[in-house]
């Protein structure tokens, strides 16, 4: 591994002791939850799982997207437990997670989380949590708090067209550019792929709108072939992509092995994509090697 490119898994997910204890309960008051978890094979990791499958895949840091709860309270409570988690594994990094509907309550409740050491906001999904992107009285909030403190938001994206799957949902490009014009000055990150949003900056206008935006590629192999890394970087450049697995939905290892050797990407196209862009995004420390630690 010494003489690879320093890698950050930059989108994984992890629950806390607490929702593995409830998970039944949780089923039926967190409708997402439910949704996807309803089935008993469906993986919850722990943070525990999380560090051991970065140790084996290679990968040197790891950062734990919080789910998209429809209560502060639960949101409060899994924030906490991310914080502990990332005191003990020096190799985790952790977002922050509110509802913003929940208006000042959350708002601050992400203040206090930026200051705990959170790197974000996210991951954010409005099907999940019943709020509308176009709203923007509603997110202003919470979205003001990720301005402050420079902190970006990682926001759920999804295909327009294409197979439906557990957890699609309808934020959709077209809704997306509405967003990032009302936020020009917010840092954005928009999971798998954007919904394929980068496709369309092939044209001045949204290339522009999206100059504050990266992509995270997770989920990536459950949505297009591997060419989409060369496709994407030969419209947007090496430097708004951010290599993110969705660990447990994808094997860490796996997809890195097959990124590597399947996606098209040049050598000098890894280092930006693997870690440097995370990294600077997320405002992280890049020591290669860490997952010895």
């Amino acid at each position: 591994m010494s003489s690879l490119a320093a890698v950050i898994d930059a989108h994984t997910h992890m629950f806390s002791a607490e929702v593995h204890r409830t998970r039944e309960s949780l089923l039926e008051r967190e409708p997402w939850f439910g949704m996807l978890y309803t089935n008993p094979t469906a993986k919850l990791a722990t943070d525990e799982e999380l560090i051991r499958a970065a140790a084996d895949a290679g990968v040197d840091r790891v950062v734990a997207c919080g789910f998209p709860w429809r209560d502060l309270g639960r949101c409060r409570e899994e924030n906490a437990a991310f914080a502990d988690a990332a005191s003990a594994h020096p190799q985790l990094t952790w977002m922050a997670i509110v509802p913003p509907h929940a208006g000042t309550a959350a708002a601050r409740e992400l203040d206090r989380a930026f200051t705990a050491g959170a790197c974000a906001l996210g991951e954010l999904n409005a099907d999940a949590q019943g709020w509308d992107l176009a709203d923007l009285s509603a997110l202003a909030p919470v979205l003001e708090v990720c301005i402050a403190h420079d902190r970006p938001v990682l926001l759920h994206a999804s295909e327009p067209v294409g197979h439906p799957y557990p957890g699609k949902g309808a934020a959709t490009p077209d809704k997306l550019v509405s967003f990032l014009s009302a936020y020009p000055r917010l840092k954005v990150v928009l999971a798998h792929w954007g919904g394929g949003l980068p496709f369309y900056e092939l044209m001045p206008e949204v290339a522009d709108l999206c100059r504050n935006v990266t992509y995270d590629t997770a989920a990536s192999t459950y949505l297009y072939r591997p060419d989409v890394f060369r496709v994407v970087v030969d419209i947007i450049g090496p430097d708004r992509v951010l290599w993110g697995s969705d660990f447990p939905v994808l094997g860490m290892a796996k997809f890195l092995r097959r990124t590597r050797e399947s996606s098209g990407l040049l050598p000098a196209e890894l280092p930006p994509i693997f870690s440097a862009n995370a990294a600077r995004v997320y405002r992280l420390p890049l020591h290669h090697g860490a997952h010895t630690a």
